[in-house]
Protein backbone atom coordinates (compact mmCIF):
# COMPACT_ATOMS: atom_id res chain seq x y z
CA UNK A 1 0.00 0.00 0.00
CA UNK A 2 1.18 3.40 -1.13
CA UNK A 3 2.25 6.11 1.94
CA UNK A 4 -0.76 8.54 2.14
CA UNK A 5 1.12 11.55 1.26
CA UNK A 6 -1.96 14.15 1.67
CA UNK A 7 -1.01 17.88 2.75
CA UNK A 8 2.65 16.92 3.36
CA UNK A 9 5.14 19.45 2.37
CA UNK A 10 8.01 17.92 -0.70
CA UNK A 11 11.73 19.63 -1.53
CA UNK A 12 13.73 18.18 -4.69
CA UNK A 13 16.99 16.65 -3.63
CA UNK A 14 20.29 17.31 -5.42
CA UNK A 15 17.74 18.15 -8.50
CA UNK A 16 16.22 14.84 -8.17
CA UNK A 17 12.90 15.07 -10.19
CA UNK A 18 10.67 13.00 -7.49
CA UNK A 19 10.60 15.23 -4.51
CA UNK A 20 10.44 13.67 -1.24
CA UNK A 21 8.57 14.46 1.96
CA UNK A 22 9.92 16.89 4.79
CA UNK A 23 9.92 15.80 8.03
CA UNK A 24 9.09 17.36 11.61
CA UNK A 25 10.35 15.62 14.18
CA UNK A 26 9.15 18.15 16.70
CA UNK A 27 5.63 17.67 15.22
CA UNK A 28 5.72 13.71 15.49
CA UNK A 29 7.45 12.16 18.64
CA UNK A 30 5.93 9.09 17.60
CA UNK A 31 9.78 7.32 17.63
CA UNK A 32 10.18 8.28 21.30
CA UNK A 33 7.16 6.62 22.26
CA UNK A 34 6.58 3.63 19.98
CA UNK A 35 8.30 0.86 22.07
CA UNK A 36 10.02 0.78 25.76
CA UNK A 37 12.34 -2.02 23.96
CA UNK A 38 13.60 0.44 20.96
CA UNK A 39 15.58 3.19 23.34
CA UNK A 40 18.43 0.54 24.04
CA UNK A 41 22.05 1.53 24.98
CA UNK A 42 24.55 -0.25 22.57
CA UNK A 43 27.21 2.20 21.61
CA UNK A 44 27.55 4.32 24.29
CA UNK A 45 30.49 4.61 26.34
CA UNK A 46 30.38 5.47 30.07
CA UNK A 47 30.82 9.23 29.91
CA UNK A 48 28.38 9.31 27.66
CA UNK A 49 25.81 7.51 30.16
CA UNK A 50 26.84 9.43 32.98
CA UNK A 51 25.84 12.84 31.05
CA UNK A 52 22.12 11.25 30.88
CA UNK A 53 20.06 12.43 33.93
CA UNK A 54 19.75 9.38 36.59
CA UNK A 55 15.82 9.34 36.29
CA UNK A 56 15.68 9.10 32.23
CA UNK A 57 17.73 5.96 32.58
CA UNK A 58 16.18 2.29 32.89
CA UNK A 59 16.49 0.54 36.38
CA UNK A 60 18.14 -2.19 35.00
CA UNK A 61 20.70 0.77 33.09
CA UNK A 62 19.79 -0.86 29.59
CA UNK A 63 18.22 1.86 28.10
CA UNK A 64 15.99 4.91 28.70
CA UNK A 65 13.15 5.13 30.86
CA UNK A 66 10.38 4.15 29.56
CA UNK A 67 6.84 4.71 30.45
CA UNK A 68 4.24 3.23 28.87
CA UNK A 69 6.39 2.60 25.78
CA UNK A 70 7.17 6.21 25.75
CA UNK A 71 10.59 7.78 26.25
CA UNK A 72 10.58 9.40 29.86
CA UNK A 73 12.63 12.45 27.99
CA UNK A 74 10.08 13.33 25.61
CA UNK A 75 7.60 16.66 26.35
CA UNK A 76 4.71 17.52 24.75
CA UNK A 77 1.61 15.59 22.58
CA UNK A 78 3.09 13.10 20.19
CA UNK A 79 1.50 14.14 16.47
CA UNK A 80 1.14 17.43 17.52
CA UNK A 81 4.18 18.94 19.50
CA UNK A 82 7.34 17.33 21.14
CA UNK A 83 10.42 17.72 22.45
CA UNK A 84 13.43 15.84 23.88
CA UNK A 85 14.30 17.29 27.33
CA UNK A 86 17.67 16.25 26.72
CA UNK A 87 18.10 16.46 23.32
CA UNK A 88 21.98 17.34 23.17
CA UNK A 89 22.72 14.45 25.17
CA UNK A 90 20.27 11.64 23.76
CA UNK A 91 21.69 8.29 23.28
CA UNK A 92 23.15 6.62 19.71
CA UNK A 93 19.80 4.89 19.10
CA UNK A 94 17.92 7.97 18.65
CA UNK A 95 20.28 9.91 16.87
CA UNK A 96 20.61 6.95 14.48
CA UNK A 97 16.82 7.30 13.71
CA UNK A 98 16.24 9.48 10.79
CA UNK A 99 13.29 11.07 9.79
CA UNK A 100 11.83 9.11 7.12
CA UNK A 101 13.61 6.47 7.80
CA UNK A 102 12.13 2.39 8.47
CA UNK A 103 12.24 2.94 12.05
CA UNK A 104 10.33 6.81 11.76
CA UNK A 105 7.51 5.33 9.32
CA UNK A 106 6.82 2.04 11.63
CA UNK A 107 6.67 4.32 14.31
CA UNK A 108 4.24 6.86 12.40
CA UNK A 109 2.30 4.23 11.47
CA UNK A 110 2.08 2.58 14.98
CA UNK A 111 0.28 5.78 16.15
CA UNK A 112 -2.16 6.28 13.19
CA UNK A 113 -0.14 8.85 12.09
CA UNK A 114 0.20 9.50 8.38
CA UNK A 115 2.98 7.81 6.77
CA UNK A 116 4.91 10.84 4.85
Amino acid sequence: MAPDLTGQAFVSVNGDADPVPVFDCQSCGACCSYSADWPRFSTEDDEQLDRIPAELVAAEQSGMRCEGGRCAALTGDVGRHTACSIYELRPDVCRACMPGGDDCLMARAAHGLTVE
